[in-house]
């Protein structure tokens, strides 16, 4: 078994599936296989990959990229399940080797929802991400619990989900915008997974992509409402609600996702997340 499996998800990608390849290959840890399941995809951009053993393409029609996702897991071998989307890279080539090092030493620290330890099969190791579109570090809630969860929880390019999280339960595919995080909310609150905060910049995170558009902003938001509901009771969200808006989360939204004030918003979080 080798410790990661990396998938990459595509459908007419381009020439960003070889760049999110190309980032894979070049890591100085080689623990890992990489799985490219492709929506079939008629651009060629299969063609442009290189040929590497640790490499296997599968090709099979899906409903979308979370169906996609389900679909290559079933084909995992890894200790550990991550998600890298075409575009996406890894922050540099040291990166999957600083995480596979915080796993040794955290396979023991951290607990689920009820304080209980558990075996690395169920657990979310997770870190940092670099935003492209605003050049900052975007910082992960170094110690989850149930309003970080209904707050904001890591994106998958900053999640490393231990295989039997993954094989318990696929992503929903009904969710077209957050199946990832009705899934995580699902390991953290259902799932008895724990999760371990690593201090590491993983991924580079394009960003500007099929969640984020107009559109699906409306539709994020309907489907929060929903999984929050599912996994909390109702009291507790109406105090995370006003939680959220007396500390006018749209502003810091806004703040977050602006060039001009990006770097400030984020160095001050990085300072209340250090406590």
């Amino acid at each position: 078994m080798v410790k990661f499996s990396i998938i990459v998800v595509c459908l007419n990608a381009g020439n960003k599936l070889k760049m999110t390849v190309d980032s894979i290959l070049g890591q100085s840890c080689g623990d890992y296989e990489i799985i490219v399941k492709d929506g079939m995809s008629s651009d060629g951009c299969l063609d442009k990959l290189p040929e590497d053993r640790r490499i296997r393409v599968f090709r099979e029609k899906d409903r979308g990229i979370y169906d996609g996702m389900n679909q290559a897991v079933e084909q995992a071998e890894g200790e550990y399940i991550y998600f890298l989307n075409c575009g996406d890279l890894f922050y540099d080539k040291d990166a999957l080797g600083r995480v596979k090092e915080q796993m040794e030493k955290g396979q023991h620290s951290g607990t689920n929802k009820a304080g209980e330890e558990k075996s690395a099969g169920c657990t979310i190791f997770y870190g940092d991400i670099y935003e492209r579109l605003t050049g900052e570090r975007v910082a992960s809630n170094p110690s989850m619990d149930a309003f970080g969860c209904y707050r904001n929880v890591p994106c998958h390019q900053a999640c490393f989900y231990g295989r039997r999280l993954m094989d318990q339960k696929k992503f929903d595919i009904k969710y077209k915008v957050r199946a990832d995080y009705e899934h995580f909310l699902w390991c953290f609150f259902e799932g008895g997974a724990k999760t371990v905060y690593m201090p590491l910049l993983i991924a580079d995170y394009e960003g500007g992509g099929f969640s984020e558009t107009k559109e699906n902003r409306k539709v994020s938001a309907a489907e929060h409402k929903e999984i929050t509901g599912k996994y909390m009771p109702f009291g507790q969200i109406l105090k995370y609600r006003a939680v959220m808006f007396l500390t006018l989360s749209w502003l810091r939204t806004w703040l977050a996702g602006n060039k001009a004030t990006a770097h400030w918003y984020h160095w001050v979080k990085r300072k209340v997340y250090k406590g």
